[in-house]
């Protein structure tokens, strides 16, 4: 878990950019690269995304992650540990509501919620 205070800057990028690209490691070793809706919720990034997805296999194997946004010119970059999550916090909830106008929780095609813990942010 970071303990440093985070950039205002940083923090509101993560809180207002739309995607974020997570690269998981596949079985064999080889990485996934792919982008992806997320929040910023105390400290977490939370994405979705279907239980059987490569993604989602991939953690099973392998819970290292890293992440970053899309702009190359001004990186922020994450690195942590992800899991899947059974009981999504109303917080993460409502803040993909708020972000995306979307109800995770009726959402039958992205059934599976994975919470990320950074241990490293560079920017």
């Amino acid at each position: 878990m970071i303990t440093t205070p985070l950039d205002p800057k940083v923090k509101h990028r993560l809180s207002t950019e739309s995607n974020i690209w997570l690269a998981t490691v596949r079985p064999n070793g080889t990485p996934h690269l792919a982008p992806i809706w997320f929040v910023w919720v105390e400290g977490r990034v939370y994405v979705c995304t279907s239980a059987d997805s490569v993604k989602a296999r991939n953690l099973q194997a392998n819970p290292s992650v890293t992440c970053a946004l899309e702009n190359g010119n001004a990186p922020v970059v994450l690195e942590g540990h992800a899991r899947p999550i059974e009981s999504v916090p109303p917080a993460v909830i409502e803040a993909f509501q708020r972000k995306y106008d979307w109800n995770i929780r009726t959402d039958t095609t992205y059934d599976q919620v994975i919470e990320i813990e950074p241990m490293k942010i560079r920017s």
